[in-house]
């Protein structure tokens, strides 16, 4: 029996030694630069951020400099989306120019109720400041988190009135398996870091070599 599973054992080698030696080079590679180095933004020139200039009393009265504006639907309305130069959101009425309040617990739930497939089924509604997102999360905004009976958590924008982020069980298992994939747990976004680099580099060398020392088996059976 363990004279077959041997031999089971190399013919599976000779099966998966090209592409384990493609996935470890390949892999190898693309951890061996920072993310934001591949995506050239270490290339790109800062221009300082500028506040966006609006005609008139276009929103009333709105305090402080707006960096950036943008225009959406929501619930039958036309509404503005002003993001402040200290990253801050808030609405506006297109019609009237009217501010929006943010949103409570009651109009969180209504978002997901519409925006998401069994959204209404919830289970529970909790805010999250933007000093201190959920981890499933991990973006500095205020948020409220809409628990729905099947696991997903849907995070609203209590400034933006938009769904934020969604996050099934599924994704909390990915977002788990991913982290021990890149070896980095706690903030999971870190894919070049010399641990990894390491253990990159070695599983590339010991699977080339587990795929040449198939060849001396061979031969080795051959001579027999």
């Amino acid at each position: 029996m363990m004279r077959r599973l041997a031999r089971w054992h190399i013919w599976l080698g000779w099966l998966i030694g090209v592409p384990l030696i493609g996935w470890t080079l390949t892999g190898l590679v693309m951890v061996a630069r920072p993310i934001e180095q591949v995506r050239g933004e270490h290339l790109r020139i800062e221009a300082a951020p500028q506040p966006l200039s609006l005609p008139g009393e276009a929103f009333g009265s709105v305090e402080g400099p707006i960096r950036e504006m943008r225009a959406t639907m929501q619930a039958g309305r036309a509404v503005a989306v002003l993001t402040m130069m200290d990253g801050s959101v808030r609405r506006r009425d297109m019609a009237t120019g009217e501010p929006i309040a943010p949103l409570d617990a009651a109009a969180a739930r209504s978002v997901a109720a519409r925006g998401i497939v069994d959204g209404e089924r919830v289970e529970s509604v909790r805010f999250f400041g933007a000093d201190a997102p959920p981890f499933d999360f991990r973006r500095p905004l205020p948020v409220w988190q809409v628990a729905l009976a099947d696991g997903t958590h849907v995070y609203v924008g209590r400034d933006s009135g938009e769904i934020e982020a969604v996050r099934t069980r599924w994704w909390r298992v990915f977002d788990f398996m991913w982290g021990l994939h890149i070896m980095d747990l706690q903030e999971r976004e870190d894919t070049s870091h010399p641990i990894l680099i390491l253990f990159a580099a070695i599983a590339l060398i010991g699977t080339v070599m587990g795929s040449a020392l198939l060849f001396r088996r061979r031969k080795a059976r051959v001579r027999t």
